[in-house]
């Protein structure tokens, strides 16, 4: 008989994540990537009629693990202001049946985070000092989170516009890093950073690269709005540009479609992606010029945590 796949709601995942170490299940998804043991197709756009909305799916298939699936998340369109969800469905490879169907706000925020800090280990300078942060959230936060074991840093600043005024904000970061400074401004924040890591919603950039008084590693993860990007296009033409990976996010990343159009980059400019360099396919970058690690989120991260999500429950 079919069987009914395990519900895990919000609070549930997000128990669960403090159990399972993200960053080594992304690691050896990327890993898994390299080896063609497993599938990242192009995330999938459908659109509501009548303007009501759209859709995205996440696709992925990790063999290894005997499993596939697909996350979804509709952009709702209401008078009250829009709704957003996500939902991440696990199928196994072996009797087509569905194993789990999880609430993906936790797992999205978790493997965002554990992504760019995979991408900051295999990516920055190994004598790096100097960590700064722009945004406040809960993204930044879970950025801030695993991140902070990655290097010896002796300086972590952040700044978002009103986390002055937010004590209860700066309470949560200071939780996670205790030595942690809160900048008054983004150049304060910028002075001398090895690694700056854009954690942001905004749709339009919040550094110019070109303003950096030294070579620095910019981490940017942007945000849903339409060719959303935290950097200007034209400054990819000046750095060493990664990504998550490299078939799929030249294709959705909102600087990469404009610097494409207008500035005359190409995704051949593209180093390397994490699954060539979990793979050592490609070697660490030297600092004679800023480094630039661009993520979209792929269907594999979500489909990964929710399946180590099940292996918890087995």
């Amino acid at each position: 008989m079919p069987s009914k796949p395990n519900v895990i709601d919000q609070a549930q995942a997000r128990e669960l994540l403090t159990r399972i170490d993200v960053p080594q299940i992304l690691r050896k998804l990327f890993r898994d990537l390299a080896a063609g043991l497993a599938v990242q197709p192009a995330q999938q756009l459908v659109e509501f009629p009548q303007g009501a909305g759209d859709f995205i799916n996440y696709l992925g298939v990790l063999a290894e693990d005997g499993v596939y699936g697909v996350k979804t998340s509709p952009y709702i369109v209401r008078e009250q202001g829009p709704l957003v969800t996500a939902w991440t469905l696990l199928m196994s490879m072996q009797t087509g049946q569905p194993l789990l169907l999880c609430d993906a706000g936790e797992l999205t925020t978790a493997r965002t985070a554990a992504t760019t800090a995979v991408a900051v280990d295999a990516l920055a300078p190994l004598n790096a000092t100097r960590l700064a942060i722009i945004g406040s959230g809960k993204v930044a936060q879970a950025h801030l989170h695993y991140v902070k074991g990655l290097r010896d840093w002796q300086s972590i600043s952040v700044y978002s516009p009103s986390l002055l005024e937010d004590a209860e904000t700066q309470a949560h970061l200071k939780a996670i890093a205790p030595d942690l400074k809160i900048a008054d401004s983004r150049e304060a924040a910028f002075a001398e950073a090895d690694v700056i890591m854009l954690c942001t919603s905004s749709a339009g950039p919040v550094i110019d690269p070109a303003t950096l008084g030294k070579p620095a590693l910019i981490t940017s993860i942007s945000t849903n709005a339409p060719r959303a990007h935290e950097v200007p296009p034209q400054s990819l033409n000046a750095m060493k540009v990664f990504c998550d990976y490299r078939l799929t996010t030249p294709g959705s990343a909102g600087e990469m479609l404009l610097a494409t159009e207008q500035h005359g980059w190409d995704k051949a400019a593209i180093v390397g992606d994490l699954a060539d360099l979990l793979s050592e396919k490609v070697p660490r970058p030297g600092y004679d010029r800023h480094v630039f690690f661009r993520s979209i989120g792929l269907g594999l991260e979500d489909i990964a945590l929710a399946n180590a999500i099940y292996q918890l429950n087995l």
